[in-house]
């Protein structure tokens, strides 16, 4: 029996009002939490994706009565997002997972979320990069051997891809450009040994592009369109899903969690193309767009096919996404600050 249609979101007039709707359970997740039989441990929880995750398993379990802690680990730079997540009844720990001398006083977990990670400024320094996104998985996978784990990655492990060919499938072999994407991969060959070496059952959730109000590939349009910046479409399309979907899949994909790794790309059903994202974007805002560059002939895309057999399509459609989007920029809506950079054709973030 499938779960009814989740409504369409209104439009949040706050940002408290848009964090719990990125926080509202979807069908499924609260069971599949419950089901590991103990506490939740999100590491590197303080980012883009973390704190709306931990809120939304603690309502899910919070739903199926289970009284397992959901226990969010982050260095917390921003102490606001510590005050939100323990108003939210999560368990709030401060620790510097780039030490190793921090290990030791990590709590033990029925499973782990791993969301740490190094994108933004690689570029320059690439020591900071692999230490981040290859040498700390590396702490995580043996603190936490046996302890089922999913592993957040990225799309940008798959090389680009004919137009006409679609999305690379999970099957395809990786093939990463740059030195950020590398490490990517070099975090989920460490997690994989895990599995191989101390049967550690791990899901490798691959995501491109997790879309909210204040971030990602249609906020990055949207805050462009507004300043009057050509939008440059040589990477000419994308894929996109909204954030509160990619969450729940995520959250589910424990349920996953084999060895080997099992591999789950997450993204939405659609291959848009950047210019009609940003024509749609401009007429939402009721302005107009400019354009520079010349579509390639492929494009950074995955295919999630596999994801939505298991967990069905996003519950926000794309163009409602888009408007949200346009509603929130245009009304000065926060941004966080942190452009994908989903043009960059050459893996330099």
């Amino acid at each position: 029996m499938t779960s009814p249609p989740v409504p369409a979101p209104n439009h949040p007039a706050t940002e408290a009002d848009l964090e719990d709707l990125l926080s509202t359970p979807l069908p499924g997740v609260g069971r599949a939490l419950e089901a590991v039989g103990g506490d939740v441990l999100l590491l590197g929880a303080g980012g883009k994706i973390g704190p709306t995750m931990a809120m939304m398993a603690r309502r899910a379990l919070d739903e199926v009565g289970s009284r397992a802690r959901v226990i969010a680990v982050s260095r917390f730079s921003d102490p606001e997002v510590r005050e939100r997540l323990t108003e939210a009844g999560v368990v709030v720990q401060s620790a510097d997972l780039s030490e190793p001398e921090n290990y030791a006083d990590l709590p033990d977990a029925a499973a782990m979320i791993y969301l740490a990670a190094m994108k933004f400024g690689t570029t320059g320094a690439e020591h900071q990069t692999w230490w981040s996104n290859a040498a700390i998985p590396a702490l995580v996978a043996d603190r936490y051997r046996g302890v089922p784990s999913v592993v957040y990655s990225t799309g940008n492990v798959y090389p680009l891809r004919p137009l006409a060919a679609g999305g690379s499938t999970e099957d395809d072999p990786p093939e990463p450009v740059g030195e950020y994407a590398q490490s990517c991969l070099a975090r989920e060959r460490i997690f994989t040994h895990a599995a191989h070496t101390w049967n550690t059952p791990v899901t490798i959730f691959r995501l491109n592009y997790a879309c909210e109000l204040r971030y990602g590939v249609i906020a990055d349009l949207a805050t462009q369109i507004l300043g009057g910046e050509p939008i440059d479409v040589t990477m000419p399309a994308v894929n996109v899903v909204w954030q509160t979907d990619a969450t729940a899949w995520a959250l589910r994909s424990v349920e996953l969690a084999a060895t080997p790794p099992h591999i789950l790309n997450a993204t939405g059903p659609e291959t848009v193309s950047v210019r009609r994202l940003a024509t749609w974007l401009a007429a939402a805002m009721g302005t107009e767009v400019q354009f520079t560059g010349t579509e390639s002939t492929d494009a950074l895309l995955s295919d999630a096919s596999h994801c939505h057999d298991l967990y069905g399509y996003p519950t926000v459609p794309m163009r409602r996404v888009v408007e949200l989007v346009a509603r929130w920029v245009t009304e000065g809506g926060r941004q966080l600050g942190k452009a994908t950079k989903f043009q960059q054709r050459e893996g330099k973030f």
